[in-house]
């Protein structure tokens, strides 16, 4: 049996956690690095590492859930916008091998950035696009066999 994930540790109440809201699929609680007041944290129950490995009941519950958190911290900090960000495996800065989607409440003065800045050198956003090198991937891709 694989060792216990930190997620699921405050799962089964060995950690604790500053709870947001929850029901039968999914728990949400505060981050405890918040990138800004109101971090929150959506995991499935189901204990899984990637999005693709999630039942599909799982994986709707959590997304109900990610809106019924953002509806909560919508009400607190008044805003409708969100950063809402998942890091779906290792390579793409998984810290913790357990599903969680980070809700993070945003406003326009709160020190937050964009996409963009997660890649400062890609090329920036609003020159041409290369849409030959962009038909044939979405040709490639529209190949791949599930």
């Amino acid at each position: 049996m694989a060792e216990p994930t930190l997620f699921d540790q405050i799962l089964n109440g060995t950690l604790p956690s500053h709870k947001v809201a929850e029901d039968e699929l999914w728990y949400s609680f505060l981050d405890i690095f918040p990138r800004r007041e109101g971090h929150t944290l959506v995991i499935p129950k189901q204990s899984v590492q990637h999005l693709s490995e999630l039942s599909s009941a799982s994986r709707d519950a959590l997304f109900a859930g990610v809106v019924e958190v953002q509806l909560i911290l919508s009400k607190h900090f008044e805003t409708e916008d969100f950063t809402v960000c998942i890091h779906d495996g290792p390579f793409a800065g998984q810290e913790v091998p357990h599903v969680h989607v980070h809700v993070i409440p945003r406003h326009s003065d709160d020190g937050g950035s964009t996409l963009q800045a997660m890649w400062p050198n890609a090329p920036p956003m609003g020159e041409e696009a290369d849409h030959g090198a962009l038909r044939t991937l979405s040709m490639n891709l529209q190949e791949v066999i599930l």
